[in-house]
């Protein structure tokens, strides 16, 4: 896992955005088409305002939607698919051959077979994620399921999981956050040529510490990253205190 650590959110956010560009500016060189996955949360603030602003040929971009909870209106504040068309697919130039989003608010094992069909008929090229507090890697809190190949699987969230998505201000108490969510399985996201992850702020510094230092273990879904050929993990200071 290749790690590089910055100053401030914004010089990470900037960098981890670059490196992705750079590797899907080569695929569409290469074969004209590229696949990406897209991350969610305060964590991709910074990487998402710089990807949009990249220069990439977006209408020969496929990109899909790593998690969403399942029960939320598409109008909520903490709706992914709000996030991701208010932060990213809306403030592309071009318009991007497709963007997959996940919805979570019908049958959830259904729209996990829709997306997942289309999933499975593209190689992805680089896929775009973070790190909960609680070490999760998209919604797969521990201890995560590391060997279905299903791409996408409906998951419970765990107290620590729903207490991170309190505190950065997306629910008004802990009661109205969902149980549920549908996630991209860990199988599928190592499945990505290449994964940029981007995690920033203090509070995640000890998920860091284990999904880099430690043991590969579900207790730490992320630290399956570490056997991963082409991760590269984009920290701030405070983020990387523990290493």
């Amino acid at each position: 896992m290749n790690t590089e650590i910055f100053d401030s959110k914004e010089a990470m956010g900037v960098a981890a955005a670059q490196a992705g560009a750079e590797r899907v500016s080569e695929v569409l060189r290469d074969r004209g088409e590229a696949s990406i996955i897209v991350a969610t949360g305060a964590s991709q603030f910074e990487m998402l305002s710089s990807l949009s602003r990249s220069g990439l040929h977006w209408p020969s971009i496929i990109g899909f939607h790593l998690d969403e909870y399942i029960g939320i209106s598409i109008t909520h504040d903490a709706s992914f698919r709000k996030y991701l068309w208010q932060r990213f697919v809306s403030q592309l130039p071009l318009p991007l051959k497709a963007f997959h989003f996940l919805d979570g608010e019908g049958d959830a094992q259904a729209e996990c077979i829709r997306v997942g069909q289309f999933i499975g008929e593209n190689k992805i090229d680089v896929a775009f994620v973070g790190i909960g507090e609680n070490g999760h890697l998209a919604f797969n809190d521990p201890p995560a399921d590391f060997e279905t190949e299903t791409p996408y699987i409906v998951v419970d969230l765990d107290e620590d999981c729903r207490k991170q998505q309190l505190g950065e201000g997306w629910f008004p108490d802990f009661e109205s956050v969902p149980q549920k969510a549908i996630s991209m399985s860990v199988q599928q996201i190592m499945k990505s040529d290449m994964i940029v992850c981007t995690v920033p702020d203090q509070r995640k510094a000890e998920a860091v510490k284990k999904a880099v230092l430690g043991p590969i273990t579900k207790n730490v879904p992320a630290s399956i990253l570490q056997g991963h050929p082409n991760c590269h993990l984009f920290l701030d200071r405070e983020s990387a205190s523990l290493l």
